[in-house]
C-alpha cells in the first residue's frame, strides 16, 4: 500500500470529512459519501463512478490476497449510479452500474456484480461468482431471480443529499479537475 493516502474528489462530489478513507481513491462527479462510510484501498486504487451513494457505516474494501502486494494496475472499478445502503460491506472484484447493496449485506471477494443487480438486506455472499445482469438476491438462502424492471434512478435522493449534508457536516473540497489534468498538446 502506498505510504500516503491519495484521495481525489471531483467537482460536484459531496464527501463528508468524517468518512474513513485510506489508500488511492477517486470519487467521480456527483458521488455522495456520508459520514462514517469507510473506503479502504489496500490492494490497489478504487475508482468510484458518477452519482454513487455511500451511506453511513458502509464499507468498500479492496483487500490484498495472501502473499500479494499493492499494485497500481489492480484497480477496483465501481460503475455509476450505485447505492450502498447503511451497514453494507462490499469487497467485490468488479461492480457495474445501477446496483443496490441493501442494508447489512456482505459481498465477498471474488464476486462480480454486473449491472442492475439488487443484493438484499442481510444477504451474505462468500462464494466467488459472476452474477447475471439484473439479478435480485433475496431471502435467507440467498435465492436469485431476474428483475422484471430495471433499477430506477437515484437522482432525487442525490440532489436532496447534496443540499442537506453540507448543512450538517464538514466536506472534503474537490481537489481534482479532470479538465486541468489533461496535458496541453
Amino acid at each position: 500500500m502506498p505510504s500516503e493516502n491519495s484521495i481525489k474528489v471531483m467537482p460536484k462530489a459531496v464527501v463528508c470529512e468524517e468518512s474513513n478513507l485510506r489508500g488511492d481513491i477517486t470519487f467521480s462527479a456527483g458521488c455522495v459519501v456520508h459520514p462514517s462510510a469507510t473506503v479502504f484501498a489496500e490492494a490497489g486504487p478504487i475508482i468510484i463512478g458518477e452519482n454513487c451513494i455511500l451511506e453511513e457505516y458502509t464499507t468498500i474494501a479492496h483487500r490484498l490476497q495472501v502473499g500479494a502486494r499493492w499494485d497500481a494496475n489492480n484497480i477496483l472499478s465501481i460503475g455509476t449510479h450505485n447505492v450502498f445502503e447503511v451497514g453494507c460491506t462490499v469487497e467485490a472484484t468488479r461492480i457495474g452500474d445501477k446496483n443496490v447493496f441493501e442494508s447489512k449485506c456482505y459481498v465477498g471477494p471474488g464476486v462480480t456484480v454486473p449491472s442492475g443487480c439488487v443484493i438484499g438486506a442481510g444477504i451474505r455472499m462468500h462464494t466467488a461468482q459472476l452474477l447475471p445482469e439484473n439479478t435480485i438476491v433475496y431471502g435467507q438462502q440467498a435465492l436469485q431471480r431476474e428483475a422484471i424492471e430495471k433499477q430506477g434512478s437515484q437522482t432525487l435522493q442525490i440532489d436532496f443529499l447534496r443540499k442537506v449534508l453540507p448543512n450538517y457536516h464538514h466536506l472534503r473540497k474537490p481537489n481534482h479537475d479532470p479538465k486541468k489534468a489533461r496535458s496541453v498538446v
